[in-house]
C-alpha cells in the first residue's frame, strides 16, 4: 500500500471514519394488544403488572431491574423484596409513577383504560398476555428478553425448556379423564376449556380435560356430574372445601381419593414451572 494512502486509512480509523454508529437508545415493539410502543432499547427501571412477567424476569436473570410489582407477584420468594404498587384490578397509577420506571411491562388483567392512560403520561407500558397454546410460552419469554435486553438469555432459558419438553414426548397421553376446578359452589362452576395453555398441561401429563370441547371458563355442574372424570385437579388452598361440598364430594375422584391439590402458580399462570406442573400431574396421575 502506498505510504500516503497507508496514512490516510490509519487516520481515518484514528479520527472515527470507520467508528461503528453507537447502538440504538430506544426500541419500537408491536405488543400483544396491537400497540406499536417506543420503549428504551436497555431500561433500568421495570414495573411489572404481571405475576407471570415478573417470574420470568427473575429466570432470566434481570430481577435487579424490577423496581415495582404487584401483590400477586409472589414467586420467586425474593419478588416479596421488590416494592408492591397493589393489585391488579384496581390499578394505583400514581404509585407506579412514583417508582420513575423508564418501562411498564403488564399481562392479561391490565385492560386496554390502564394502557391509555400510561400512554398519556408518556411511560412506556407494554403489554405481554398469556396465550391458548403451550408453545406461546416460549414466545412471551422471546417477547419480555427483548424487552429487557436480554435476548441471549431467553434464547438459553428457551433452549433448555425445550430440551425438557422433548423428555416427555415419549410418555402415552390421555390415559385418564381430568377436570381442572377453576370456581365452584353457588357462583357457579368454572374450568379451564380446550381454548387454553392449561388443557394442553393436562394432555402432556397424561390426562383427557372433560372439558376439551368447551371454549372459555364455564362448565355446567350436570356435564361434570356426568362425565364423573377419573381425576379432579384443583387449587391447594381450595381443595379441602371442594371435596366436602355436595355434590361434589359424590364424584368418582373425590371418593376413590383421586383430588390432586396443585399450587396454582404453576398452573394459572403461563410460565416455566408448567413444565413442573405437567411432571406433578403425571406423577400423582401415576400412582
Amino acid at each position: 500500500m502506498p505510504i500516503l494512502l497507508m496514512g490516510f486509512v490509519l487516520c481515518f480509523s484514528a479520527c472515527g471514519g470507520g467508528r461503528q454508529r453507537p447502538k440504538a437508545t430506544t426500541d419500537t415493539v408491536t405488543d400483544d394488544y396491537g400497540r406499536t410502543v417506543v420503549v428504551p432499547a436497555s431500561p433500568t427501571r421495570v414495573v411489572s403488572l404481571s405475576p407471570a412477567v415478573t417470574e420470568i424476569m427473575f429466570a432470566l436473570g434481570v430481577d435487579d431491574i424490577l423496581v415495582g410489582r404487584t401483590d400477586f407477584c409472589v414467586f420467586p420468594p425474593e419478588a416479596s423484596d421488590i416494592p408492591s404498587i397493589g393489585g391488579i384490578s384496581n390499578l394505583n397509577i400514581e404509585m407506579i409513577l412514583s417508582l420513575h420506571p423508564d418501562l411498564v411491562i403488564s399481562g392479561s388483567m391490565v385492560g386496554k383504560k390502564v394502557t391509555d392512560q400510561m400512554d398519556a403520561l408518556g411511560t412506556p407500558m407494554v403489554c405481554v398476555v398469556e396465550k391458548p397454546r403451550f408453545e406461546a410460552l416460549y414466545d412471551n419469554i422471546t417477547a419480555i428478553g427483548r424487552l429487557v435486553n436480554r435476548e441471549r438469555e431467553a434464547d438459553s432459558l428457551n433452549e433448555l425448556l425445550r430440551e425438557r419438553v422433548s423428555q416427555l414426548s415419549s410418555f402415552n397421553t390421555s390415559l385418564y379423564t381430568c377436570y381442572y376446578v377453576v370456581g365452584f359452589g353457588a357462583g357457579g362452576n368454572f374450568t379451564a376449556g380446550g381454548n387454553t395453555f392449561i388443557n394442553d398441561i393436562i394432555r402432556m401429563a397424561g390426562g383427557r380435560n372433560i372439558a376439551e370441547d368447551v371454549e372459555g371458563w364455564s362448565y355446567s355442574l350436570e356435564a361434570l356430574v356426568k362425565e364423573d372424570p377419573d381425576y379432579i385437579i384443583v387449587r391447594r388452598e381450595d381443595s379441602a372445601a371442594f371435596v366436602g361440598m355436595k355434590p361434589y364430594n359424590r364424584l368418582k375422584a373425590v371418593r376413590e381419593g383421586h383430588v390432586i391439590g396443585i399450587e396454582s402458580g404453576i398452573l394459572d399462570l403461563q410460565v416455566p414451572r408448567n413444565i413442573d406442573a405437567i411432571l406433578y400431574l403425571r406423577q400423582r396421575m401415576s400412582k
